[in-house]
């Protein structure tokens, strides 16, 4: 049996994040079902992120990756003619397009470096209490199950884990879907797109290999029933008949794109933490991709939860309860803000997505909770 005083199930951002700031002052095993990090779409991070990775001893690393900025962005949102803003107005800078998978790479060998060992690919199976009162965590790895006995528990395990599904409850916001296609075509550098239409939003942005991504969000429902879901030519189709990023996406690079298909919904888990476990990044607290907070998300409470969980190791009884107010406060803003924004594009009052999110947005007025969208921009 491997002994530990920590078990983090999940070497995404938030999970790698974790293992690299607990790694030096505690026995850290990192699990991951991928062996290296897969492909994936959601490449942007804020400005604000960089007083995070200075923070954690990061930023230099960070810079040696040669991640692209991001200077603009561009949203025909509430009005059919575009809005452009630049990042001369913020005050954290610019932010950044990532190579996602280099970033990824760079969590994980720092956390390596730092003392945590990592197990990939290694997939959990049970976890349940010993009788010594610690936890026995079952993973299926080299075609064998072992076990791991550990006195805390982090689930890093994203917006779909079922690690901690005994102690709380995933509340599920939204039907939020993203189908998405990654090509090598020609897109401004530096720049975000935003686009509304009838059914959804579109996002639009460069990466830093040279191509291209392209997403558009949707409920569902409303994937299935207008046959986007995992249809590259129908999602083209579309793309091409939009008013902004129509022209964008002519290239024929884009007919041979790679094309995916994931969940995007907003979610919360109630509680995010307990004595001896807490949940970290998506496991924790899901955000709507229009946020563009998911990676910023994932390393501020990454970081949060090893704070948290260095305390609960010490004994410090109110770590948990603490950690949980601050990913409350979290919470509440973002919903806050989030429907302030759905709530400004008002062109289809028929589409059902949209309803749902003006509905959504009206339920929070009357508590009292919508953010002001004069301060969002």
């Amino acid at each position: 049996m491997e002994v530990v005083d920590v078990v983090i199930v999940g070497a995404g951002p938030a999970g790698a994040t974790a293992a690299l700031n607990l790694a030096p002052f505690w026995r850290v095993l990192l699990l991951d079902r991928w062996p290296t990090p897969p492909s994936r779409i959601g490449e942007s991070l804020p400005g604000a992120a960089r007083r995070l990775l200075t923070d954690m001893g990061l930023w230099q690393g960070f810079l040696d990756d040669r991640h692209a900025p991001c200077h603009h962005h561009r949203g025909a949102w509430g009005a059919a003619y575009p809005h452009e803003r630049d990042a001369l107005g913020n005050p954290d800078g610019h932010g950044w397009l990532l190579d996602r998978s280099r970033f990824e790479r760079r969590l994980r060998a720092t956390a390596i470096a730092r003392g945590a060992r990592a197990w990939s690919p290694a997939r959990p199976l049970t976890l349940s209490r010993r009788a010594q009162g610690d936890w026995s965590l079952t993973v299926a790895r080299s075609g064998a199950s072992a076990q791991i006995a550990a006195r805390l528990v982090i689930d890093a395990g994203g917006r779909g884990s079922r690690l901690v599904s005994a102690f709380a409850r995933r509340r599920v916001q939204d039907r939020l879907v993203c189908a998405w296609l990654r090509a090598p075509a020609p897109l401004p550098p530096g720049l975000i797109q935003i686009e509304a239409e009838t059914e959804g939003w579109w996002y639009a942005a460069s990466t830093p290999d040279g191509g291209a991504v392209l997403a558009f969000h949707t409920d569902a429902d409303r994937a299935a029933s207008l046959g986007l879901a995992r249809d590259r030519t129908a999602l083209l189709q579309r793309a091409r008949s939009l008013p902004m990023l129509g022209e964008a996406v002519l290239d024929s690079t884009w007919d041979q794109a790679q094309s995916g298909y994931c969940a995007a919904h907003g979610a919360r888990l109630d509680p995010p933490s307990g004595p001896d476990w807490l949940a970290v990044g998506d496991a924790a607290l899901a955000f709507d991709p229009l946020s563009a907070q998911g990676l910023f998300n994932a390393l501020y409470t990454g970081l949060a939860g090893a704070e948290a969980a260095d305390r609960m190791l010490r004994d410090q009884s109110a770590a948990h309860a603490e950690y949980d107010a601050d990913l409350a406060s979290v919470a509440n803003a973002y919903q806050r803000h989030l429907a302030a924004w759905y709530d400004v594009e008002r062109r289809w009052p028929q589409s059902l997505f949209w309803r749902r999110r003006h509905e959504a947005a009206a339920s929070l007025a009357r508590a009292g909770g919508l953010a002001d969208t004069a301060r969002l921009s």
